[in-house]
C-alpha cells in the first residue's frame, strides 16, 4: 500500500491522493511514466522529490520516515510493507495504572513465534525482545500497554505503532478488543468469560501456588495477540476496500498458531464461583 500512496507528501491530502489514484496514477511507478500529470509545476516538482525519496526510505526499511508524515488515521498503511518484522503484543497487569500496579505477563507475537514474559521470572526480557522489531500492533496499546512497559520496563517503545482500537473504531467497530472478536465473527477458543479483571484473579490464584493459573492466564493473554493479526489484516482490508485500487492488494487471512498454554477450565470454573463471576 505504501507504494500506491501519496497523502504523506507535504500538500497532498486525501482529496489530491484520491485525484491521482481517479487519474490512473495508482502507484509510485505511474508518476514517472506519466509526462502530463494533473499538477501545477510547482507540485509535480514536489511529488518527483518525495517519491524519489520515498522509494529510497523504504528499500532503507525505514518506517519511521512514512509514519511520520502519514496522517494518524493513515498509518495503518505501513502494516503490509513491514509484516515481517511486526511484532503484536498485549500486557496483563494487576489493576489500570496506580503507581502500585505492575505488569504481571506479557505476550509478543511475530506472525511466526509466540514468546511470553512472566513477572518474577523473565519479564525485563521483553524490553530487548521488542527492540528487534519496526512496527508495532496492540489494541488500546498506546494508551494504556505503552506507558505501563515505559513506566515499569524502561523499553521506549519508540517503533511505529499501529493501535487497532482506533482503526477498528474508524470501521464501525467498537466496545473492546473481546467486543471487536465478537462482531468480526472470531472465537475466543474457551476464554469468554475472561477479562482483564479476571486475568487480575487469575494472578492472584497464581501466586497463591496455583501453576494452572498462570497457564490459564497465558493462555487468555496469548489468544489476544494472536487474534491481533487476524485483526490487522481485516482492518487492513477494510480500509483498502474504501479506495479504488481493487481486491488484487487484499491480504488473505493468516493461520493463525495453535495456542502453547492450556487454560483449566476448573480453574476457571472455581475462581467465577467463589468471586460470584458471571458469563457474558
Amino acid at each position: 500500500m505504501l507504494k500506491h500512496t501519496f497523502c504523506h507528501i507535504p500538500g497532498f491530502g486525501a482529496g489530491t491522493e484520491r485525484s491521482l489514484w481517479q487519474a490512473g496514477l495508482h502507484g509510485w511507478d505511474d508518476i514517472f511514466n506519466q509526462p502530463n500529470l494533473p499538477l501545477s509545476s510547482k507540485k509535480e516538482a514536489t511529488l518527483h522529490s518525495h517519491i524519489r525519496e520515498s522509494i529510497a526510505q523504504l528499500q532503507a526499511g525505514n518506517g519511521d520516515y512514512f509514519y511520520g508524515l502519514l496522517p494518524s488515521d493513515q498509518q495503518w498503511r505501513l502494516f503490509p510493507a513491514f509484516r515481517d518484522q511486526v511484532a503484536y503484543f498485549d500486557i496483563e497487569t494487576t489493576g489500570l495504572g496506580d503507581p502500585s500496579d505492575y505488569i504481571t505477563t506479557i505476550v509478543l507475537y511475530d506472525g511466526r513465534q509466540v514468546r511470553s514474559y512472566v513477572s518474577g521470572q523473565n519479564l525485563g526480557d521483553f524490553a530487548r525482545d521488542i527492540a528487534d522489531y519496526r512496527l508495532l500492533v496492540s489494541y488500546n496499546g498506546k494508551t494504556f500497554d505503552a506507558p505501563f512497559v515505559r513506566r515499569c520496563l524502561g523499553a521506549p517503545l519508540d517503533q511505529p505503532h499501529i493501535d487497532l482500537r482506533y482503526v477498528l473504531g474508524s470501521l464501525g467497530y467498537r466496545g473492546g478488543l473481546k467486543g471487536c472478536e465478537q462482531q468480526l465473527g472470531i472465537p475466543r477458543q474457551g476464554l469468554e468469560d475472561i477479562d482483564g479483571s479476571f486475568a487480575i484473579l487469575l494472578w492472584h490464584d497464581y501466586q497463591r501456588g496455583n501453576a494452572k493459573a498462570l497457564d490459564t492466564l497465558l493462555a487468555y493473554n496469548a489468544l489476544d495477540v494472536i487474534n491481533l493479526e487476524i485483526l490487522m489484516v481485516l482492518a487492513y482490508n477494510a480500509k483498502l476496500a474504501k479506495t479504488p485500487l481493487g481486491l488484487e492488494h487484499h491480504l488473505p487471512l493468516p493461520t493463525s498458531p495453535s495456542l502453547p498454554f492450556a487454560a483449566d477450565q476448573d480453574t476457571i470454573q472455581r475462581l467465577r464461583s467463589q468471586h460470584g463471576w458471571s458469563s457474558y
